[in-house]
């Protein structure tokens, strides 16, 4: 029974983790951004396996029409209605999740998104504090490797490249 209590007690999860995505340009009169803070994310402290889900239509913008156009025309969110990833903290066994700190982590996986899926290593760091998990992270997204069409139209004003900024408060289950 204690073996299992302290298998259980590796995984750590929280479904309100917080994802900005950022496709300002340079050249953009205004700030391209939307934020989600209903991230599903599950950390297994034991194997170091992390996983995100998003749901596209979660994602709030700042103006009403950038939402609608974020959704309906790149995202195509009805089609597409979720984001993933699935991958390792290749360096799981330098976190030690009995004590506090912060740790630096690199992470390899899969993310899925627009129903493309590429390979990705980003690094990131995990602060333990007591029974909970910060996981941080902030990397950079090439819309054309998911097959994200940008119209000429506005091509000045949406970046190509995209900035993705993730934190997760995770708590142990």
């Amino acid at each position: 029974m204690l073996g299992s209590t302290a298998l259980f007690a590796q995984k750590y999860m929280t479904r309100t983790g917080k994802i900005i995505f950022d496709a300002t340009s340079k050249k953009s009169p205004e700030k391209i951004e939307a934020i989600n803070n209903e991230v599903a994310n599950i950390l297994d402290a034991q194997s170091g396996d992390i996983i995100f889900q998003v749901l596209i239509k979660s994602f709030k913008f700042e103006k009403e029409l950038m939402q609608e156009h974020f959704n309906e025309n790149y995202m195509e969110s009805d089609k597409y209605p979720k984001a993933e990833f699935k991958g390792n903290i290749t360096n799981h066994a330098d976190v030690n999740f009995s004590k506090d700190g912060t740790y630096n982590v690199n992470v390899t996986g899969k993310l899925t998104i627009h129903n493309v899926t590429n390979d990705v290593t980003v690094p990131g760091t995990i602060t333990v504090k007591g029974n909970t998990i910060m996981a941080k992270t902030r990397f950079s997204v090439v819309l054309k490797d998911y097959k994200i069409e940008i119209p000429s139209l506005v091509a000045d004003k949406v970046s190509t490249t995209t900035t993705i900024t993730l934190e997760s408060n995770l708590t142990q289950k």
